[in-house]
């Protein structure tokens, strides 16, 4: 049974740090490209920051500079640092994995509000 769950979301002021962390089990981990979306209610889901299995990177450019994504392929796990938090990035965080192959694989999705 292939599980993705977040953690690490909650309240925190502008110009606050939240680190997310989402735990995977199930899949081969190691083969496939890492990301993580957020969305707010009313719209779609925006792609943050990905992982590809080689190791690229790549942000959307508002949180270029603000947010790290990382993997750990040996703990089968993808963390965001997020910094620097606006009132823009409140959403709800979802990671979430793919494989040409394999599939692709979504976590329940965790909220980060940021707010004064």
């Amino acid at each position: 049974q292939v599980q993705l769950v977040e953690s690490g979301g909650g309240f925190v002021q502008p110009g606050g740090s939240l680190r997310l962390s989402c735990a995977t089990s199930g899949i081969r981990f190691h083969m496939y490209d890492v990301s993580w979306y957020r969305q707010t209610p009313g719209s779609e889901r925006e792609w943050v920051a990905r992982i590809s299995l080689g190791g690229g990177i790549q942000y959307r450019y508002p949180v270029m500079g603000r947010f790290t994504i990382s993997r750990d392929n040996v703990n089968k796990s993808l963390a965001l640092q997020m910094n620097s938090l606006k009132p823009e990035d409140t959403a709800t965080y979802y990671c979430h994995v793919f494989w040409d192959t394999g599939g692709e694989y979504w976590g329940q999705g965790i909220q980060v509000i940021v707010s004064s």
